[in-house]
């Protein structure tokens, strides 16, 4: 008792004790300027964090998608596969906190025996009889944290419990921009299927004009054959553009975690491209470490990977371990009838002498370890504002191609009209109008491939911000 007294008197106030460097968060460096890029106030507008909406996607008003989006965060797969792997980082935590504390176990075990009385020796002193015979124990044992080893790897777990909580939101957000993305990019083919039957409609007047003119004998029989090679060329472009609304119809399906087609009597019916406001706020630049899932996910990683070197280096000391026994054994199946109780109290220690390199090489390894996660952290932070930056000059180009094709499309239709007229009046052959006609077409389908480029350079800015979910998840 002497002995163990003196073990406790020692080691307990060690037990506060904690190897290996502590945590700190690293800092961030945000830009000098906010936009980084130019002069955007006209587009967008700076707000606090508390007023960066989590549902972006209501800036572009569309009730449909903003039921998708719905549908997505409670369906999607991809998801819930995050969510299960969350619950997995969760236990991993609960068995290293299970560690920390004493482990207490009850055995025992009852049988009957009975020795051969021509035997030898008869141990039983029974002289053949049969025997009970039990045993009932409960055992208890301690392992010491002198050192920091189990309060070290507790933290290593809780920070990869929150990467993993991370990597849940960063699976969120992917999954909240790929369906405002696809959903974009479907009302987009949807714009440009009206186009080309508007255009299929005019090479069919043009075609028919000709006709007339050619049974007249003032058209000739090229122009006879460039309009009908026209109207073909026109509606080849419907099967393509059907295709990929098919598929788009399809990816949105499979982000609701629905068979593929399952929407189509939803998405079908025609709908403007959305729309994004004329000024969306950003955020200030000190919250985007804050917001982006993958920064905090790598700030937790290096977090954990610097407690793991506690552990490692606290396998370098002495291993401390409290165990105890109570019980009590019988000759009968009577419990405590003749008896003789058992206990044994005392603590064990393990001193590691030679381990061949094994301590050493895992401390370097673990050392290695966090200098990989601080920098792949740096790698994150500065891959982040490489993105937000290509996302702002992106959004802010396409609004400005977009500006430029309107002109142009009015004054293609406006070209087409005269052409036309011209025709019909023979101041100008037919190939004047085809011209006329294809390059309305053309600035047609890159007006619409413009709108849909601006709404969705929003989803990417909004994306890059790091927005996509309301508050952390719980980790408890």
């Amino acid at each position: 008792m002497k002995a163990l007294l003196t073990v406790l008197a020692v080691t307990l106030p060690l037990a506060g004790c904690m190897l290996g460097p502590d945590f700190r968060t690293p800092e961030s460096s945000v830009p000098e300027r906010w936009p980084p890029e130019g002069d955007l106030s006209g587009t967008f507008s700076q707000v606090t964090a508390g007023s960066f909406d989590p549902e972006w996607w209501m800036l572009l008003s569309d009730p449909l998608l903003a039921d998708l989006q719905k549908r997505a965060m409670a369906s999607n797969l991809d998801l819930q596969v995050a969510t299960t792997r969350l619950q997995q980082s969760r236990a991993e935590l609960q068995v290293a906190t299970g560690e920390y504390l004493p482990e207490l176990d009850a055995n025992g075990y009852m049988e009957r025996q009975r020795w051969s009385n021509r035997g030898r020796r008869d141990p039983s002193g029974r002289n053949g009889k049969p025997l009970n015979h039990g045993y009932d124990a409960l055992s208890a044992s301690w392992e010491l944290d002198i050192w920091g080893k189990l309060r070290r790897n507790i933290e290593s777990a809780d920070a990869l419990l929150e990467a993993s909580a991370e990597n849940q939101r960063a699976v969120l957000l992917m999954v909240q921009a790929e369906t405002a993305r696809s959903y974009i990019q479907l009302r987009g083919e949807q714009a440009m299927e009206k186009v080309i039957r508007q255009n299929i409609d005019i090479a069919r007047h043009n075609l028919e004009l000709t006709q007339i003119r050619y049974t007249s004998g003032v058209a000739t029989n090229l122009e006879l054959a460039q309009a009908e090679a026209q109207l073909a060329t026109i509606e080849a472009r419907l099967p393509p553009n059907n295709q990929q609304q098919t598929h788009l119809v399809n990816a949105l399906s499979f982000l609701v975690a629905a068979m593929p087609d399952t929407l189509r009597h939803e998405l079908e019916p025609s709908r403007d491209i959305p729309v994004p406001p004329l000024a969306v706020p950003l955020g200030l630049p000190s919250e985007l470490a804050r917001r982006r899932p993958d920064i905090r996910a790598a700030e937790a990683r290096l977090h954990a990977a610097t407690a793991n070197i506690g552990v490692a280096r606290a396998d370098f000391y002495p291993q401390v371990t409290l165990n105890g026994t109570f019980g009590f054994e019988s000759s009968t199946f009577i419990p405590f009838h003749g008896d003789r109780y058992l206990y044994s109290f005392g603590p064990s220690f393990t001193v590691p002498l030679f381990k061949g390199g094994r301590l050493q090489g895992r401390l370097a390894l673990r050392e290695a370890q966090q200098q990989e996660a601080a920098i792949l952290y740096q790698r994150t932070v500065l891959d982040a504002w490489r993105e937000v930056d290509n996302a702002l000059v992106d959004y802010r180009t396409s609004q400005q191609q977009q500006q430029r094709l309107d002109r142009a499309v009015v004054q293609n239709r406006r070209a087409l009209d005269n052409a036309r007229l011209q025709y019909v009046g023979g101041a100008v052959d037919f190939l004047n109008v085809l011209n006329a006609q294809q390059a309305m077409l053309g600035t047609q389908e890159a007006l619409i491939y413009s709108q849909v480029a601006v709404s969705s350079s929003l989803v990417t800015l909004y994306r890059v911000l790091g927005g996509g979910w309301t508050a952390p998840t719980q980790k408890s």
